[in-house]
């Protein structure tokens, strides 16, 4: 993936939305391997600076393709980062609502990555974004796009990570599984990409150089910038364990890292939102703006 191009292209505006409280929203699109992504933009009102706004570009975790409404989902979250003066661009990915493509999923192959570096080409692009000035934000399976995104480019200047698909993928592999309750020895049920991988390639125990090659934890040495990391202790849906293992990952690789937990919250980090997203808000303020 970093010997590929990502282009990126100049950005549409297809609709103008409801504003904000202090932002316009529009309904917008790019080219990501020739194909037509839409996506959500914010823009603050009042006086550009002379550089431009600070971008956080924003990475949705997992939803049904066939349910993902554009204007539908994380409100709340864009809401909060857009109103404290930065751009928001949040893609839809491809074969989400209206974007062309197939919705192949995140962990067997790179589509949704290359959506996600081709926004961030066509945000730097942008003639109201300053392209120095670009952070990441990703939840759930959105993590897992952030990690990825910043040991492949060093566009990204910082990353907040909630709840994230960030483990290396022997540990996707075995314990990962409808949750976090997944058994070590669990075997990859046939047919999915799990087995797929293991009957192409071998088991981590016989092919570890592959697995690693496809882990970005691998290459944490050369990530572009500081990361924070949310994670509620009663998530569900993905292990406390991944969070924590990467935050001893990153400082065994001398990188800056934060990590919060919150006790008994559940995936969406729901009871503790606000404090949550202060924290973000103060490290993108820190490391991006």
């Amino acid at each position: 993936m970093r010997a590929r191009e990502y282009p990126g292209s100049d950005i549409v505006i297809e609709e103008v939305l409801n504003p904000g409280a202090n932002y316009n929203r529009y309904y917008v699109s790019y080219l990501s391997e020739g194909l037509k992504i839409y996506a959500l933009m914010t823009v603050p009102y009042g006086e550009k600076p002379v550089t431009g706004w600070p971008v956080i570009i924003f990475n949705h975790g997992y939803i049904p393709p066939d349910v993902y409404v554009t204007t539908e989902r994380y409100i709340a979250y864009v809401d909060q980062i857009a109103y404290n003066g930065y751009i928001v661009f949040r893609s839809d990915y491809r074969g989400h609502d209206r974007s062309d493509g197939q919705a192949g999923g995140a962990y067997s192959r790179p589509d949704y990555t290359v959506d996600v570096l081709n926004a961030v080409a066509s945000m730097k692009k942008y003639p109201d974004a300053d392209p120095n000035r670009i952070g990441m934000w990703g939840h759930s399976m959105g993590g897992y796009i952030t990690l990825r995104s910043m040991v492949i480019t060093g566009d990204i200047k910082a990353g907040v990570i909630w709840a994230g698909v960030v483990a290396s993928y022997p540990d996707l592999l075995y314990n990962w599984r409808r949750g976090p309750t997944a058994s070590p020895d669990s075997s990859p049920r046939p047919g999915s990409w799990r087995s797929t991988f293991v009957d192409t390639y071998g088991s981590p125990e016989e092919n570890p150089a592959f697995w690693n090659s496809i882990s970005a934890n691998s290459y944490l040495n050369e990530i572009s910038g500081p990361i924070q990391l949310h994670h509620g202790t009663a998530d569900t849906d993905v292990p406390l364990a991944f969070s924590e293992s990467l935050y001893f990952q990153m400082l065994e690789a001398g990188q800056y890292v934060e990590l919060y937990k919150y006790e008994g919250d559940n995936h969406n980090i729901s009871g503790y939102f606000s404090t949550a997203m202060q924290r973000t808000i103060e490290f993108f303020d820190h490391y991006v703006k």
